[in-house]
């Protein structure tokens, strides 16, 4: 007899179906494991082996040879002990597996307890795709599969009470949905908050304007200036994620591996800074079985690259294409993976290697060869893709100060603009940008295309004649007007003009970097 278990298997951030066939035959006992399965997979066999005894049931002493379909696809993870295991006992009489199309998916334990596997949130959407009805997970993971609408989720603790539930013994209820949770709520701030930054009125005004267009920023500036404390408080003044973008993220977290065990939904953007030595495949995604990065785990959020110039060359350039496009292209001998990137980046810098060049108190230390080939790490071609440029200066001590007790000092300076009231300002700006972009597939101006500039970018007269002078005197290219409109169009929307002006585009000028003047 052949029993036959819908299960599937995660290729990049994509389901794909699997069915487990199993066959017990006379002969010597063996377990064989066809189907180009992994390490992992062929593990299996060991704990599906101990799972069936601890629960009671007998293994079978025959030939037991398991395949996993289609065999051109690679299979990968612990999420086929429990189908393996329904297999065999299906195929030994003891489980009656259900008539209607259901997917089982979830690793076991050697006492027969179902684990937590990575991935469900993809398999889950793919049964659903697929008018697979109802999907059998561990319960740890029912949260997380329920997000799917449509879908029938089943938790099962173990797998006797699995095979209680097929076998009609026991019912398993179905997961209850308590509701898709409320996204758009009003969340205390997480990490640094702007009022506790001193001074820097204007690199918070271009953190601000980061914001409300989803553009990419670049700190430079003398060590202890406050550029790591800027970039922590990007994500307090960031949007909510939409429904779908948390899905979205959520997917990519539970392939990773990377969900938090009492939150299955990802509700807040992601903020991922990976540290300089970080390498190539850690950054952009890679490996053999392609996964995803962190450029992909900050997909929808922020990604942080502190001390610019101490990446690799060779890892800094490969996020030319993913900052254009928004999605990053992973291709080996096996097969093309393409993994989600639309990010934020911030980056930071100090304008030297002892990093006091043009510092008005501290001498600079470094030879001119010296500071020009630490500026040289970072090509041109990046560096453009990067719209707003910021010298962020050192920090005084009249805006430092605390103040003294019972002394005649004067009083410390009052706190900034906290970051809920950025974020309202920037909440409006988004706004009219999605009441702008509506159907067209894009969520910010950041994400403007060329032909989406044309249609949306339009500017005053003085402002025309400003950006003609500009393209002139700062030889920009093509890729960088087009940045400079984009970035004045949210300048715009920050202060409610439909039409770019004059002002609006000299701000957006005082972006662009030095190296244009």
């Amino acid at each position: 007899m052949v029993a036959r278990v819908q299960t599937g298997s995660v290729v990049g951030l994509e389901g794909a179906l699997v069915e487990v066939e199993v066959d017990l035959a006379q002969g010597l006992p063996a377990v064989t494991v066809v189907g180009l399965p992994d390490a992992a997979v062929q593990e299996a066999r060991e704990r599906v082996r101990a799972a069936i005894r601890h629960t009671g049931f007998t293994f079978p002493a025959r030939r037991i040879t398991i395949n996993l379909a289609p065999a051109e696809v690679r299979k990968e993870g612990a999420a086929f002990d429990v189908p393996i295991a329904l297999g065999i006992l299906a195929a030994s009489g003891a489980v009656e597996l259900p008539s209607s199309p259901t997917l089982f998916l979830g690793e076991l334990s050697l006492d027969g307890a179902m684990r937590h596997t990575n991935g469900v949130l993809p398999l889950v959407s793919l049964a659903r795709a697929n008018g697979i009805g109802t999907v059998i997970v561990p319960a740890s993971d029912a949260p997380e599969a329920a997000l799917i609408e449509e879908v029938q989720v089943i938790g099962a603790p173990s797998l006797l009470a699995l095979v209680q539930h097929l076998n009609g013994e026991e019912p398993i209820p179905p997961f209850s949905r308590s509701g898709r949770p409320d996204l758009d709520d009003d969340r205390p701030v997480v990490g640094q908050d702007l009022a506790d930054v001193r001074g820097q009125e204007h690199a918070k005004r271009a953190l601000e304007v980061a914001a409300a267009g989803g553009h990419n920023l670049l700190l430079s500036g003398s060590p202890g200036a406050g550029k790591t404390l800027l970039a922590r408080c990007l994500p307090g003044i960031l949007p909510s994620l939409t429904p779908d973008e948390a899905l979205e993220v959520t997917q990519i977290y539970s392939v990773a591996g990377l969900l938090p065990a009492d939150e299955p939904l990802v509700r807040r953007r992601p903020f991922r800074s990976p540290h300089h030595t970080v390498s190539h495949a850690g950054l952009v995604g890679g490996g053999p079985s392609p996964r995803p990065g962190e450029l992909t785990l900050a997909h929808r959020g922020v990604l942080f690259l502190d001390e610019l110039p101490e990446f690799g060359t060779h890892t800094l350039e490969t996020l030319r294409q993913p900052l254009e496009d928004g999605v990053v292209t992973i291709s080996r001998a096996a097969g093309t993976t393409t993994f989600p990137a639309r990010v934020t980046l911030v980056a930071a810098m100090n304008p030297c290697p002892c990093g006091f060049a043009g510092d008005p108190e501290r001498a600079c230390t470094c030879p001119d060869g010296a500071i020009r080939r630490y500026q040289r790490r970072l090509s041109g071609p990046l560096l453009d893709r990067i719209d707003i440029h910021l010298t962020v200066p050192r920090v005084s001590y009249k805006d430092l100060a605390v103040g003294t007790v019972g002394g005649a000092s004067p009083p410390p300076p009052a706190p900034g603009e906290a970051s809920s009231v950025v974020r309202a300002r920037v909440l409006a700006a988004r706004a009219r940008q999605t009441a702008r972009l509506v159907g067209t597939g894009q969520t910010c101006n950041a994400e403007l295309t060329p032909a989406a500039v044309r249609d949306h970018c339009r500017t005053d007269a003085p402002a025309e004649a400003l950006l003609r002078t500009a393209m002139q005197r700062l030889h920009l290219s093509a890729r960088g007007y087009h940045r400079v409109l984009k970035l004045s169009r949210t300048i715009a929307d920050l202060a409610g003009a439909d039409v770019i002006g004059a002002p609006h585009v000299a701000e957006a000028l005082q972006y662009r970097p030095r190296l244009e003047e």
